[in-house]
């Protein structure tokens, strides 16, 4: 049975780390604890006081003060492991934690999974090749040197930096050594602990390089344990459900996200509200419980982006410079099919292929897998069809050799409605109102990742009508827009009137829309 030696860094707030200590012993686990020299030395020596008479638990046999991208937290970080390793020759896994972070499943799920799972858990990805850094420096962290806190020392800081970049003052990265980066909050096992203390003990020129590199916490565990153990062995993510703003601050949970909390497939959480009470005292007795299930849904970080998304759309993007100059041209006729239910605007679309023999391209601005012809690597992503609009929608004019193209679209591409509506060629578009029932909605957010197939009856009945008001916005979004050419079909009318706007937005007579919409499985589900 897997027993873990928590590391938990902390530095503030004594009570919550004695509760969190005495919390995570009493299922046999262990901690050690370094409490940041730079905090108040009456609460460190009132954790030791209450904590006293605990066997499992220790201290980092040194203390040192921390600050925020400063080697000192990994520093801090090695000491405590360092006393864990020689206290607690029993402990099986080393957990990293921080003082805001808690369980959200129990000791006995917790020891299963790591008994289940013979790996370390931690996120690790190329430094140079991955996206993880999304803003800010990147190579800068590593080819220069920083000994200055860049919130504590910002001028000191920045006049370094900018010193060695003018004179060219930078260092290569330790050759044999590959830099990975990710979460610091890992899960592993003694075996690696072992391995990466005696890597620190031997390659004192790779511990240099890291003292002087920024933000290291974020990088050397996640290098040394690629370095010292096989990449079968790794699990490139973490056991600590978190969550970050656009902003990349973490967020917080209260009270009201305990079952969110426990649905997600992660062992703790974090950032716990120091005035979420009611969260901590439930997630508390959740640790102790036994026999307890729990059903993994796993939809927490799909439903943080989807609802903070709302009320920023059409304010992301604006037009490009360099599409301001092109246009599909004033002799082209572009149609677009505007549906949620992209399999209703499929069938349309086919039905319309069949009566008129206009070319038709389906979701191609939302399908990656669209069958498009080979139009020089333009069409290859979503991205660069994106960005691209007005050059890829020519080309296929010219790929057709028509003056006329049907396009499908999701409500949700109001930019691109705006764009090709604004160019010079004539552009018409069939909105396809359709009827959502439950299940459907139920389906759409499977399909999405905003629920899975454990997702309990109360997420789903909180979830939906926001799902359900989402779809009616973009709906009023896209008639306020008071766009020309506009006709809609709607699932609710009978076909004579869904023949009309067929033949309104397609330019042909009555009795062929009416050929096209009198097919009963259109609107099927």
């Amino acid at each position: 049975m897997a027993k873990i030696a928590y590391i938990l860094l902390c530095h503030k707030d004594p009570d919550a780390i004695i509760k969190q200590a005495q919390r995570l012993t009493a299922a046999g686990d262990y901690m050690s604890i370094h409490f940041d020299a730079r905090a108040n030395p009456e609460h460190f020596a009132k954790i030791k006081d209450a904590l006293k008479d605990n066997e499992n638990v220790t201290y980092a046999h040194r203390r040192i003060k921390c600050g925020w991208g400063e080697w000192s937290l990994v520093q801090a970080t090695l000491y405590a492991v360092e006393s864990a390793v020689d206290a607690f020759p029993r402990a099986t896994h080393f957990y990293m934690l921080s003082g805001d972070c808690m369980a959200v499943k129990s000791a006995e799920y917790t020891h299963q999974f790591l008994d289940d799972n013979d790996v370390d858990f931690v996120e690790s990805f190329d430094y140079f090749d991955s996206d993880w850094i999304k803003t800010g420096f990147k190579e800068e962290r590593l080819i220069y040197r920083h000994w200055f806190n860049e919130r504590t020392q910002k001028r000191l800081f920045y006049w370094s930096f900018n010193f060695q970049r003018k004179f060219g003052i930078t260092r290569d990265v330790p050759a044999d050594i590959q830099v990975q980066i990710g979460s610091q909050w890992w899960c592993l096992r003694r075996r690696t602990v072992e391995w990466v203390l005696e890597f620190t003990r031997q390659r004192k020129d790779v511990m240099r390089f890291f003292r002087t590199t920024w933000i290291p916490d974020e990088t050397f565990f996640q290098t040394i344990v690629r370095h010292v153990v096989p990449e079968s062995e790794i699990r490139s993510r973490t056991l600590t459900f978190l969550l970050f703003t656009d902003y990349g601050m973490p967020v917080t949970f209260y009270d009201d996200h305990y079952d969110l909390l426990l649905s997600q497939d992660f062992l703790f959480a974090r950032k716990i509200s120091a005035e979420a009470k009611d969260l901590k005292r439930r997630l508390g007795l959740l640790y102790a419980a036994e026999g307890v299930p729990f059903q993994i849904s796993n939809e927490g970080a799909g439903l943080f982006k989807f609802l903070t998304g709302r009320g920023r759309i059409g304010r992301r993007f604006a037009t490009r410079f360099w599409e301001t100059e092109s246009t599909l041209g004033r002799e082209h006729e572009l149609m677009i099919v505007i549906c949620k239910k992209w399999h209703v605007a499929k069938r349309v679309v086919e039905r319309i292929r069949q009566v008129t023999n206009v070319p038709a391209i389906e979701y191609l601005f939302n399908e990656e897998d669209t069958p498009l012809p080979d139009l020089g690597g333009i069409q290859k992503t979503l991205g660069k069809r994106t960005r691209h609009r007005r050059a890829l929608m020519r080309m296929l004019f010219d790929y057709y050799e028509t003056d006329q193209l049907i396009v499908c679209m999701d409500p949700g591409n109001i930019e691109l409605l705006k764009d090709f509506v604004e160019d010079r060629s004539v552009t018409r578009m069939l909105e396809i109102d359709c009827n959502f029932s439950e299940d459907y909605l139920i389906g759409h957010a499977m399909r999405v990742g905003l629920a899975g197939d454990q997702t309990s009856t109360e997420t789903l009945d909180r979830l939906l009508p926001t799902i359900r008001n989402d779809m009616v916005f973009e709906s009023d979004r896209i008639r306020d827009a008071g766009f020309e050419n506009f006709a809609r079909m709607r699932e609710s009318v009978d076909v004579d009137d869904n023949a009309k706007a067929l033949s309104r937005f397609l330019s042909i007579s009555v009795e062929q829309g009416r050929e096209i919409a009198q097919a009963e499985y259109l609107f099927s589900d």
